[in-house]
């Protein structure tokens, strides 16, 4: 028997009982639809969240106070007198003899659920303090006005540059706000800029933040003593540089916090590198799960095609028992029957392909209709996954059905009512 005329019995077999080969197959769909779908919402998480990374630049390191990374040692104690970090640490670090990969650095003072007024409307928001060299080391592009300038920050001037969200919420459109007003923690600012649309990262959402000058948020919006920071942004002269660019300020911050050799750093430089690799790391695992989760629909759906076929079984006993005795082998009949059961599964694999596609795009649009640029990615990878899994469920659970019934004798086969 070719190939060819097993797979039409088959067909002709599963479509004398539509009904009940259409529930059997839609167990299958299910599963499909639902590892296609939880894949490509993790593998668009994943590109998001390394968008928006990526978006920061792609030579960008990121001082912090305090060892926030690597697992503590004998020598934790060195760390136990937190040294904050300083605007003398941050002119350190742009010391170009001391750090000849540094491009720029940025100290920031950063506050967050800060209010925002205007025009009748509230909103709490995020306070960036900064200098000028903040909007090169972050590639801040603006829709209109200009950047914090150096005159603005040595005269601790009452300005400030918008993102376009927290623009929105205040005054109800994102452009045409130069020369408005905006009361920061109650003190009245006066808009010199919008930012252009960047949207979340490891830092906030970008586009509902306000930066004013570090010198007037040191004074009147975001109190830190003496010339304490948050954080510090340093720019490398290229990407191929972060790395050495990053043990120099390493070599820096130790020696201006006396760190003894082999104590814990009471400070972190993170890297973009490393930000992209826990990324990756956190958003791989939520897609296996994800994907380990919807796969235990297929498993469901491959008990539905067993229990199917053991009926099938007993409903064709007869007919089995006549094939026998028509001269059918042992080997035809298994075939047969697995053949039916694979049909089965792969006809579902393709209906919950094109139903996972659907459920992908609809996941899309919804985000985007929200605000959130957020695109779930079907991958080649994931279909041949599906596909081939459901392929082998149908096989797997259709062997004891079909050796069952390629075992039958033929002679109580017909005698079988």
């Amino acid at each position: 028997m070719s190939t060819t005329q097993i797979f039409i019995e088959a067909l002709e077999s599963l479509s004398g009982n539509k009904m009940r080969s259409g529930l059997t197959i839609l167990g299958i769909v299910i599963g499909v639809a639902a590892v296609i779908a939880m894949l490509a919402v993790g593998q668009g998480a994943q590109n998001s969240i390394t968008g928006s990374i990526n978006g920061i630049g792609t030579n960008v390191l990121f001082v912090f106070s305090g060892n926030q990374v690597g697992p503590p040692n004998r020598n934790q104690s060195a760390a136990k007198n937190v040294k904050p970090l300083t605007m003398e640490d941050s002119q350190a670090i742009n010391d170009r003899f001391a750090a000849p990969s540094v491009a720029a650095v940025a100290p920031v003072l950063q506050g967050s659920a800060i209010e925002a007024a205007a025009l009748g409307n509230t909103t709490n928001t995020t306070v960036y303090g900064v200098t000028t060299a903040y909007g090169e080391v972050r590639n801040i592009e603006l829709t209109e006005g200009d950047f914090i300038s150096n005159e603005n920050y040595l005269g601790h001037a009452s300005v400030a540059v918008l993102g376009p969200d927290l623009a929105d919420k205040l005054f109800n459109r994102k452009e045409g706000l130069v020369g408005e007003t905006i009361r920061i923690a109650g003190q009245p600012f006066r808009i010199i800029g919008v930012m252009a649309s960047k949207g979340g990262s490891a830092f906030g959402n970008a586009d509902n933040q306000v930066v004013i000058p570090l010198s007037t948020a040191r004074d009147r919006v975001v109190h830190r003593a003496g010339s304490n920071l948050d954080l510090i942004f340093v720019q490398s002269t290229s990407a191929d540089t972060t790395q050495t660019a990053s043990d120099e300020i390493k070599q820096i911050m130790s020696t201006r916090h006396n760190i003894p050799v082999g104590a814990d750093n009471d400070f972190t430089v993170f890297t973009q590198q490393d930000m992209l690799q826990t990324a990756s790391s956190i958003t791989g695992i939520l897609t296996i799960f994800l994907g380990g989760i919807a796969a235990i629909s297929l498993l469901v759906g491959g008990i539905g095609i067993m229990n199917i076929m053991l009926v099938s079984v007993v409903e064709r006993t007869r007919e089995i028992g006549l094939r026998k005795a028509l001269g059918a082998r042992k080997r035809d009949i298994l075939t047969q029957f697995l053949a039916e059961s694979s049909l089965l599964s792969l006809l579902g694999g393709v209906i919950g392909i094109l139903l996972g596609w659907a459920i992908s795009f609809t996941v899309g649009r919804v985000a985007a209709a929200t605000g959130n640029a957020f695109e779930p990615s079907i991958t080649l990878s994931s279909i041949l996954l599906a596909t081939i899994f459901s392929a082998a469920i149908g096989m797997f659970f259709g062997i004891y059905p079909a050796n069952r019934a390629a075992s039958l004798q033929p002679v109580e086969a017909l005698r079988s009512d």
